[in-house]
């Protein structure tokens, strides 16, 4: 995936967050915009580790790694499930369909891995 679309996907995944949820605007500002279409950029890159390397555990691993550090920043476990959901929504027809495919899986097992108690 090249940086444009990865640009393109990272700023359409945080302004459809910040859409749907106008209360972060109010509880992070600007500054929580930029580090949610950071963070979506930081999303992308590990999901074309594993994908480079076969490995869907690289995602999930960092999934969980993801919800400790947002946890311990007042971000719900909800707000990253509803990320990964806006990215399966926003992901498709954007990538190699393998690579696509791939993509998609990881995010489903990681929303399933974070919806666990």
């Amino acid at each position: 995936m090249n940086k444009a679309i990865k640009d393109q996907i990272a700023l359409e995944t945080a302004k459809s967050i910040y859409e749907a949820y106008p209360n972060l605007w109010e509880r992070f500002g600007e500054r929580g915009f930029q580090h949610t279409e950071k963070d979506n950029h930081h999303h992308l890159d590990h999901l074309e580790t594993a994908y480079e390397l076969e490995d869907m555990q690289v995602f999930l691993d960092y999934s969980r790694w993801l919800e400790t550090v947002l946890n311990s920043r007042n971000v719900e476990t909800a707000l990253i499930i509803d990320n990964f959901e806006r990215l399966i929504d926003i992901l498709p027809g954007k990538t190699g369909k393998q690579e696509e495919c791939f993509m998609l899986a990881c995010l489903n097992e990681a929303n399933a891995l974070l919806t666990k108690p």
